[in-house]
Formats: structure tokens, C-alpha cells, sequence
């Protein structure tokens, strides 16, 4: 059965730490595709710190752009593959200049797709907060917030984390 965890949050919830919980069990080797880039020191140390948590068993690839086609390649090769984050992949989108949209259609294609993978995806809530003050901000909010729309559209299970507390706002809400 094609299952799609999407997970949204704000900075620092507690999104990725309670991705890499409900797949911990998970036997055999797991994907993880990470979007960001270490540009700078306190970036590269977040990377590593990341690295840190997720321990043996999982195999990364630093995929900032293309995480369409590398699902693609990949997803009948592991149990389990994680996104973190599509927040910092719309960034890089937009920063290279590829069309936003055409990204999105790839990835919702992808991800909808027959797959014998579970695929965990991270992604910021941004929009909850202040307006952004300048044009480029406001585009930001804009495309994060139609990303997770999508994403949540065709995924099977939605998350909201806050404060480090999951919420289950899509999928099966029976009570184990």
C-alpha cells in the first residue's frame, strides 16, 4: 500500500525528530534526502547535528534540487524514505531560477505514484506567522504554503507538530 507521511510545523517543533521516531522500527536500510546545503559554519553544524541523530541504518544523499528524479531512482530500493525539508528546497528553487511550478507537479507526480517505499516528507508552516515585509519574502510564504498543499493533498497521513506534540490532522484517526 503507496503511504505518504507529510509532517508541518514550525521551526524547531520537533518535525524531524518525530519522523526519524516512526520509522526507527523499521528494518533494513533507510533513504534519507536531504535538501539543505551548508552555505555557512552554523549551517554545517545543523547538517552534522542531524547526521548525528539519525545514527546507523540510513544511507543520505544531499540532494538539494532534484528530489524528484532521486525519488524516482530510488524509491523501490529502501523501506523507508525521509525529505528534510521541502522548506529549504523551495528556497533553493527559487534561488537557481527553476519553475516553481513545474517542481511541484514533479514532486506530487513522484510521490503519487506506485512505490513499495513509505516516504516520511518535513516541511515548515511559515504562513501562521507575520506577513513578510518584502516582495521576495511574501513569495516565499506563498510557494511553501501551496507546496504543503499539494504534498498534503496527496499524501495519505498529515502531521502538525507543536511544541515537540504531533497532531494528526489527516489519515486514520482511530485511537490505539
Amino acid at each position: 500500500m503507496r503511504k505518504i507521511v507529510l509532517i508541518l510545523g514550525g521551526a524547531r517543533s520537533g518535525k524531524s525528530t518525530f519522523a526519524l521516531h516512526e520509522v526507527s522500527a523499521i528494518k533494513g536500510e533507510k533513504a534519507f534526502i536531504a535538501t539543505a546545503e551548508g552555505f555557512d559554519d552554523e549551517m554545517r553544524l545543523r547538517i552534522e547535528k542531524h547526521k548525528e541523530e539519525r545514527g546507523k541504518g540510513w544511507i543520505t544523499f544531499e540532494e538539494p534540487l532534484s528530489i524528484s528524479t532521486l525519488i524516482q531512482n530510488i524509491r523501490d530500493s529502501y523501506p523507508v524514505i525521509l525529505i528534510d525539508c521541502l522548506t529549504l528546497w523551495v528556497s533553493n528553487i527559487m534561488r537557481t531560477g527553476f519553475d516553481f511550478n513545474d517542481e511541484v507537479t514533479r514532486l506530487v507526480d513522484t510521490i503519487s505514484q506506485k512505490h513499495s517505499a513509505l516516504i516520511y516528507i518535513v516541511s515548515n508552516e511559515v504562513g501562521m506567522g507575520l506577513v513578510p515585509g518584502t516582495e521576495l519574502g511574501r513569495e516565499y510564504r506563498d510557494n511553501i504554503g501551496f507546496l504543503n498543499r499539494k504534498v498534503a493533498e496527496a499524501a495519505t497521513d498529515v502531521y502538525f507538530m507543536a511544541a515537540g506534540i504531533p497532531m494528526k490532522i489527516k489519515g486514520d484517526m482511530k485511537i490505539e
